[in-house]
């Protein structure tokens, strides 16, 4: 082995110490919405909750969890996620494959046409009128359908694909009897697990984020996703409280005015608690994919 020089030493110490900051700069701001979620509102308005809890207050997961919509809401996006990020691996990994066939006419121009919609797209109300017309609207595919294959992700399979499964498996998996479904199902599929893992990840997280599809196509609260009865939910508390205060300011008690306006703001917390938890607790199990399918998928060998 090598001897590290001195520079080399104070690289990785300088690069070390840069590290760290990128750290803080990332994980401290999780850190306190949860320290400040469950401390005191008035400390954490006052700037005194900084790096531990004080005053322990559970009172905006208290009203945020007694919501009977929020649990709906739940099971609405646990249904789209799943149900979602299903379409979304199977449409993707199917067309990637599909697009490794170089040898077919016109691979070159459907590849362009794919790609082309990467920059350019019908706009928002040509594809608001779509969905109406199709007859999508107040269902839960017009939070599926209309993003069922995202191009970049598409783009990241094929060339996956074309870089980590060689042609000569491919050929003896051909000799062996295998047709292309066969071939994809049983051999293409098994050597993706890396890249399939990073996709269910990308997939899922913008189901379990989804909000704007379901603002615009969306009024039947019975298909309310989670993000968009959790918004309802931060806005009927603030604006009751603008409500309350306007309407009859003069004769309230500034203390609870106060302790009204310190509610609104530690429900705010507590909201982006209850919405980021259960996806972070999966992101531990597809961590380990998640580095090796990027890179594998970035680059054509």
């Amino acid at each position: 082995m090598i001897g590290r020089t001195r520079n080399d030493k104070i690289f990785d110490a300088i690069n070390g110490f840069l590290l760290l900051i990128l750290l803080l700069a990332v994980a401290y701001p999780l850190y306190f919405v949860v320290i400040a979620s469950i401390s005191s509102p008035t400390l954490v308005n006052s700037g005194e909750v900084l790096f531990y809890p004080k005053g322990l207050n559970f009172t905006g997961y208290t009203f945020v969890l007694q919501d009977e919509m929020l649990w709906h809401g739940y099971l609405v996006t646990i249904v789209l996620t799943v149900v979602g990020t299903i379409i979304n691996l199977a449409l993707t990994f199917t067309g990637a494959y599909a697009l490794t066939k170089t040898h077919l006419p016109g691979i070159k121009v459907i590849m362009f046409l794919f790609t082309f919609t990467m920059f350019f797209s019908g706009g928002m109300i040509p594809t608001y009128i779509l969905v109406s017309k199709l007859g999508l609207r107040n269902t839960i595919w017009s939070m599926i359908l209309p993003s069922a294959v995202s191009v970049y992700n598409l783009i990241l399979v094929r060339t996956y694909i074309m870089r980590s499964i060689s042609e000569e498996i491919m050929d003896a998996a051909r000799i062996d009897g295998c047709g292309d479904w066969r071939l994809f199902l049983s051999v293409v599929l098994p050597l993706s697990a890396p890249i399939m893992a990073t996709m269910a990840l990308f997939y899922g997280v913008g189901h379990w984020n989804q909000f704007f599809a379901a603002l615009i196509y969306i009024s039947d609260q019975d298909l309310y996703p989670l993000q968009l009865v959790l918004r309802n939910l931060l806005l009927a508390g603030q604006n009751a409280m603008t409500d309350m205060i306007s309407g009859g300011a003069s004769g309230m008690d500034p203390q609870y005015i106060a302790d009204l306006m310190q509610r609104a703001e530690i429900l705010k917390y507590a909201v982006i608690i209850v919405a980021t938890v259960p996806i972070l607790a999966v992101y531990p199990f597809l961590q380990k994919y998640f580095v090796k399918g990027i890179m594998a998928g970035s680059l054509k060998g």
